[in-house]
């Protein structure tokens, strides 16, 4: 029997620790979870999934599959045993059982061990808005561009703020993202801030981590040796390739921007400063989306696809929105471009909006929990997409704390409290989707998204890309007869 499993490691009680005897586990009565999702990849093989709870996923063969099929009604290994007479009760049989159960595709009634825990985040997110200037007009953004920017001492009072958040809310890392606007514009600032706040935080011994959002048109060598020196990541903006980018990322004067982006691109990927891809997708970008992902595939960069979320500054533009129809057949035709090109890297949690397929979760975002948006003038929002809605200021003793107590506008709601989502099998990877356009096009935070369709039509479709990774590049788990 075998199966491929990925972003675990084999758990101590399947090579025979302490934690769980093979001998007690064999009368345990168990169950398939009831989440449990099943879809065949061939003949031999046949992916599994528990998305409510466990969140993993792995790949069996027929054989293994037909021993969790024993048990669709409750019982213990040992009956499973007799019903399964080709094999012979020894440990080798239990302990993928044992496996099976650590996955959380079995479940006994004491559900501990698998169940989706509620903890606390452990980290605190602040978007750091270094400048409202832009040498870009793409036509969706949120912004309405000024030459105003964080100046040195709102931008160390607003690291503080951060900070009295964290240790008020027993938080143990920080994470700044340093943006605008163009965040490279205001750069000198943006290492005068890391550069504060990496002392701060190791003085309040919080652990940080930063990474600055740039359009890439602009990034010296020097640049990025500086933003290398301080291990601050980077995110770029990548809609398409040529005329794809251009049309949505176009400078001030109407020209494309692509090759500078590429240009910088090439730079990042020279240093060892791989950079993380955003796209925004939307009508205008779609039919080019395949052969962006190509060029994204091949430098072998972490993206991420962001769908199009209108705003107040883009609401007179129709041509931005995309029907459901047209995104699912276009994302099709991607997922299948990647099928016969696929990469070790795992994929799954980049795929589908903002949907996080790496673990199961009740939260889409961190806005209303652990997320701060400090603007250039040091007033505080919810989220960035909504930045002009403040709550708060950097001067509030515990600027989360207001966040979190606000009620107005937009809320980072739990899955479970959203209609339309309580009883989804994906809705611990989807969590409902962006509260942000969830709340604009439908005035409120408990209910499902307006995406929920092409979620559900693309989950499925994405479990089928890891299914083949795995078994492509990761070596089985052989449990011997």
């Amino acid at each position: 029997m075998k199966i491929w499993v990925d972003t675990i490691q084999v758990p101590s009680m399947v090579e025979g620790g302490d934690s769980v005897r093979l001998e007690q586990f064999r009368t345990i009565p168990l169950q398939q979870a009831k989440a449990l999702y099943k879809q065949r990849c061939n003949d031999e093989r046949w992916l599994v999934c528990e998305p409510l709870e466990s969140g993993h996923i792995a790949v069996v063969d027929v054989e293994a599959f037909n021993l969790l099929e024993h048990f669709k009604t409750l019982r213990t290994s040992e009956d499973a045993i007799l019903l399964e007479q080709r094999y012979t009760p020894h440990s080798h049989y239990t302990k993928l059982l044992l496996l099976f159960y650590e996955l959380g595709f079995l479940q006994s009634r004491d559900r501990s061990l698998t169940a989706l825990r509620i903890t606390s985040p452990q980290t605190l997110s602040a978007w750091l808005h270094v400048t409202n200037a832009c040498n870009l007009r793409c036509p969706y953004c949120y912004l309405y561009k000024s030459k105003e920017q964080l100046t040195d001492d709102t931008s160390r009072r607003a690291v503080d703020a951060i900070i009295r958040s964290a240790t008020q809310h027993n938080f143990q890392r920080i994470k700044l993202k340093y943006a605008g606007g163009e965040a490279s514009l205001n750069f000198p600032r943006i290492l005068s801030i890391h550069d504060y706040a990496s002392h701060e935080a190791k003085s309040h011994s919080l652990d940080l981590s930063a990474y600055m959002m740039s359009n890439g048109v602009s990034l010296s060598v020097q640049m990025i040796e500086q933003l290398l020196a301080r291990y601050i990541g980077v995110m770029i903006s990548l809609d398409g390739i040529d005329d794809y980018h251009d049309r949505q990322r176009p400078f001030l004067s109407g020209k494309g921007s692509f090759k500078y982006v590429d240009r910088t691109i090439t730079r990042l990927l020279a240093t060892g400063l791989i950079p993380s891809i955003n796209v925004t997708v939307s009508a205008q970008n779609l039919d080019g989306l395949t052969k962006l992902v190509e060029y994204i595939l091949e430098r072998e960069m972490p993206f991420t696809l962001s769908y199009y979320r209108e705003n107040e500054c883009s609401a007179h533009l129709h041509d931005l929105m995309f029907s459901e129809t047209n995104m699912i057949t276009k994302m099709l035709e991607v997922f299948s471009y990647i099928e016969h090109h696929l990469p070790r890297r795992r994929l799954i949690s980049s795929l589908i909006d903002k949907a996080n397929m790496t673990s199961s979760h009740r939260y889409t975002c961190g806005v209303g929990r652990n997320y701060l948006v400090i603007d250039q003038n040091g007033q505080i929002a919810k989220c960035h997409a909504d930045i002009t809605q403040t709550i708060t200021s950097i001067n509030a003793d515990d600027p989360l704390q207001v966040i979190r107590d606000d009620t107005r506008g937009i809320r980072g709601l739990p899955v479970e409290e959203k209609e339309g989502c309580r009883t989804c099998q994906w809705r611990h990877w989807c969590t409902g989707g962006c509260p942000l356009i969830t709340y604009r096009l439908t005035g409120r935070n408990d209910i499902k998204s307006p995406n929920c369709n092409i979620y559900k039509a693309l989950f499925p479709k994405a479990l089928h890309l890891e299914a083949l990774r795995l078994l492509k590049y990761v070596r089985p788990l052989v449990i011997e007869r």
